[in-house]
């Protein structure tokens, strides 16, 4: 466990990891970056087992991260899409952001755990878990049933502040793979998504407006989509549940313009 407050530290991270060059590939890893300002960080980490990653920078006061791993084939960090984050101001780049992420896998090769992030803003909070089920909640209960192979990714990109995301995703088949993407460029907005059980479950949300609250489960054994982008000078309140063991597919481009918000809740599958 590296457990720490204040960001003078980091260096010590730093050297740990340069050092660790030396070992073997699949020893475990962390690699923080300090851009510029950071007091009252408070970093977090636990990483039981092997070929665990995490790494990232951060900029600016009185964020804190609680990063767990455990089993082997982890990610942490940010994405692969576009890099590292340093040189446009890191990662998390922002003040009071608060981050828990934990991720579980109990074969002895795992397919790849992926949580990928840059959480620029202030104030958002981001609570998931990958091999876990979670309620809706800041606190959940981290339910853990004892198999869990890996294929869970996400890619996160919160540009606001205020926000949260919460969730999960677990499945029991090595053949499964778990998504999600994300985004929201808005401020005040609450999502929760839970992909769960066997069936490849794949979402993309986007949001880019203000005050919305999402819940969105896809579950069973059913290959379920869902795309979602809502936008609008007024927010929207979407519940989704995709659920069986047939594929389902949903598609929702929202613009809501209706004084006090639209309210809309969906259930496909049996």
């Amino acid at each position: 466990m590296i457990k720490f407050l204040k960001s003078a530290l980091i260096l010590f991270i730093v050297v740990i990891f340069v050092f660790g060059e030396q070992l073997q590939a699949d020893d475990n890893h962390v690699h923080i970056d300090q851009v510029q300002s950071g007091d009252n960080f408070s970093l977090e980490i636990d990483q039981v087992g092997h070929n665990n990653l995490i790494r990232f920078s951060f900029n600016h006061d009185d964020n804190t991260l609680d990063l767990f791993q455990y089993g082997n084939n982890n990610y942490i960090g940010y994405t692969d899409i576009w890099g590292s984050g340093y040189n446009w101001g890191g990662d998390v780049d922002g003040l009071g952001n608060e981050l828990t992420i934990k991720q579980k896998c109990s074969a002895s090769s795992c397919n790849e755990n992926d949580f990928q992030m840059h959480v620029w803003g202030d104030e958002n909070k981001v609570v998931f878990g990958q091999g876990y089920e979670n309620g809706n909640s800041l606190t959940p209960n981290w339910n853990y049933d004892g198999t869990e192979p890996g294929g869970n990714f996400v890619q996160l990109d919160i540009h606001g502040d205020d926000n949260e995301f919460k969730g999960s995703q677990k499945q029991d088949s090595s053949s499964i793979n778990h998504s999600i993407k994300a985004f929201i460029y808005a401020d005040n907005n609450d999502v929760f998504v839970k992909q769960m059980q066997n069936g490849d479950k794949e979402l993309t949300l986007y949001i880019y407006n203000d005050d919305n609250e999402v819940s969105i489960s896809q579950k069973n054994n059913g290959e379920h989509n869902a795309t979602i982008t809502l936008n609008g000078s007024q927010p929207t309140i979407l519940d989704l549940l995709q659920r069986g063991n047939t594929t389902q597919n949903y598609t929702l481009s929202q613009n809501c313009i209706t004084t006090g918000g639209c309210n809309i809740t969906v259930t496909q599958g049996n």
